[in-house]
């Protein structure tokens, strides 16, 4: 996979409003509500609401004082409390705007303090306590100015609560306008659940990924360590056996014992560098491959085994997953001839056939096998080291069959699919 970056310079972009620090939108708005209700309340702005009865004539109001640049203030700054609290801000920035409202002060963007509190609850998922809590403030408020709202022709006459009475059209308007900011808030929560959602599947799929990679992984070391420690473990015994007697055959199973333990130790750092790395991502791609079987031959016949092998059909190049697993299945196999194959020279016969659409392994030898406790035969497809076989052959799509052979001897015979499968394309990134 590659790891190269992105051509291009990298284009800079703005954290989403969720990530602002939290006083950002309370300072705009105190300084927006501010100014905005004293360019309202110099530029002959209405007495109250536009939804008012007579509103926009451009009389009798009630001028700013200080409760009122108090409560165009406390708007703001309760919002601060919006992400912890959201509950209690909505109630208390409502509080506020009704009393600014019924006070009958200059209109202005007094009301966006409230859109946010309600705007900010839903999104934190209160959703009842935003939309009912915004119908009873919304029913209060009507009942109360239809109750001591002024009339029109009266405005001006003072009162601790001048505000004019509510039309029908007033009513409709503003219960319009707090849906439109319920909706839209609706609308932010269930794409920000569904972005969540799908940053969370992300994520569980990355770490399944990660950890299907890290068995994988293991499953490689097991077979590496197996075959290359079962070839340890017979040379050193041929060694110790002719130590004395043919001191130089002895000497040539020592080499190939300290070349065995060189391959496992090397593959063995390679594959625990690879589990012990955090925040990288496994390789891909395994180094092992049918282009290694000469040398895995090679180390075979060092251990005493006489290995024939014969590759048919046009040979081309496998797709990585399917050139591993046809490897650990040669390599496995002969390291259950090594292991079971019985005393007395030993031949194993690997075949493989590259076919049109698949390719076919077959490892035999014409060994007698040693009995296992239960009576059968070691090797037998009841052992590990078969069933881990069958996993990888039936993990690519294909399958994977041994047993005895007629006349003695065991055989594997594999056959893995050159297209298709469930992991096809695993190991070409």
């Amino acid at each position: 996979m590659s790891t190269s970056p992105p051509h291009g310079p990298a284009r800079a972009t703005w954290p989403r409003p969720g990530l602002w620090p939290v006083w950002v939108v309370p300072a705009f708005l105190a300084f927006f509500q501010v100014f905005g209700s004293l360019g309202a309340q110099h530029g002959g702005g209405s007495p109250g609401p536009p939804w008012a009865e007579g509103a926009g004539s451009g009389t009798g109001h009630t001028d700013l004082d200080a409760l009122g640049f108090g409560l165009l203030l406390a708007g703001p700054a309760l919002l601060l409390l919006r992400r912890r609290h959201p509950v209690p801000t909505l109630a208390l920035t409502a509080a506020v705007t009704v009393l600014y409202l019924l006070r009958a002060y200059p209109y202005g963007p007094v009301i966006f303090s409230m859109a946010v509190a309600m705007f900010a609850a839903v999104v934190a998922g209160h959703r009842l306590a935003a939309w009912a809590g915004t119908g009873a403030v919304l029913a209060a408020y009507f009942a109360v100015t239809t109750a001591v709202g002024v009339p029109a022709d009266e405005r001006g006459s003072g009162g601790l609560f001048p505000v004019e009475r509510p039309s029908l059209l007033a009513m409709t308007l503003v219960t319009a306008w707090a849906l439109v900011v319920l909706v839209t808030a609706e609308l932010v929560r269930t794409r920000g659940q569904r972005a969540a959602e799908a940053a969370r599947i992300r994520a569980e799929r990355d770490r399944r990924q990660a950890s299907e990679e890290r068995l994988r992984m293991a499953r490689e070391l097991h077979d590496v360590l197996a075959h290359n420690i079962s070839m340890i473990n017979v040379q050193a015994g041929v060694a110790l056996h002719l130590l004395d007697e043919n001191p130089e055959q002895a000497r040539t199973a020592l080499a190939a014992i300290k070349d065995a333990s060189k391959e496992a130790l090397t593959e063995m750092r390679g594959v625990i560098g690879a589990l012990r790395a955090q925040g990288e991502t496994a390789p891909r791609s395994p180094t092992a491959g049918l282009g290694g079987l000469a040398d895995l031959a090679a180390r075979a016949r060092a251990a005493g085994l006489r290995v024939e092998v014969e590759i048919t059909g046009d040979r081309r190049p496998l797709h990585a997953g399917t050139d591993l697993a046809a490897f650990r299945i040669v390599q496995e196999s002969l390291t259950n001839v090594t292991r079971h194959a019985g005393p007395g020279p030993v031949t194993a016969r690997v075949a493989v056939a590259y076919r049109e659409d698949e390719l076919v392994v077959r490892v035999e030898d014409d060994g007698r096998g040693a009995p296992s406790l239960d009576g059968s035969p070691a090797g037998s497809p009841t052992g590990s080291g078969i069933r881990g076989m069958r996993e990888r052959a039936a993990a690519l799509g294909g399958e994977l069959t041994a047993g005895p052979r007629p006349g003695g001897g065991f055989r594997v015979r594999a056959r893995l699919p050159l297209t298709g499968g469930p992991d096809a394309g695993e190991g070409s990134q």
